[in-house]
């Protein structure tokens, strides 16, 4: 054999291999999720609350109890997640929103949100509707896109 075939059999064997690992893992994680969800669901109660303000912050500047950050996995404490500073009767206390649900948050405005111990599941407006939409960001090429067609006179794209 030539040794080009060797390399070329070893790379494959390799790549095989691996994707059976991620296929495994990912099984498992899945299977992780599905039980962290039905724990949620389980857990979960209407509250009335204001929302005082919303961000995506680290996990340790965010203003949790320490028992959460100590329960963290140590990647997870430096990665960003969206967090709602909320008041709930008299206590002003920092929650985590579903990444989900985040945008359409209203800011300053009273609402009943299924809250699950610390985890904002979803949320409805108290007095009236919920009227937050969030704004799409154009890409670079979109804006010169239409930039240039301005120019040139024509309709813009939607």
């Amino acid at each position: 054999m030539k040794p080009w075939m060797i390399v070329l059999i070893v790379v494959a064997v390799v790549l095989i291999a691996l994707i059976v690992v991620l296929y495994f893992l990912g099984k498992k994680a899945q299977k992780k999720q599905a039980q962290q969800q039905e724990m949620l669901e389980a857990n979960k109660q209407t509250v009335s609350m204001l929302i005082i303000d919303k961000k995506r912050m680290r996990l340790k500047d965010a203003g949790l109890p320490q028992m959460v950050l100590d329960q963290t996995p140590k990647l997870m404490r430096r990665s960003k997640l969206p967090i709602v500073k909320v008041k709930v009767g008299p206590q002003i206390m920092s929650l985590i929103c579903d990444e989900k649900i985040f945008d359409t948050v209203p800011v300053k405005k009273e609402v009943k949100a299924v809250v699950s111990g610390i985890y904002v599941l979803s949320v409805k407006g108290l007095h009236g509707k919920i009227e937050v939409q969030p704004a799409k960001k154009k890409s670079r090429f979109r804006r010169a896109l239409e930039a240039a067609q301005e120019k040139a006179g024509a309709k813009p794209l939607k």
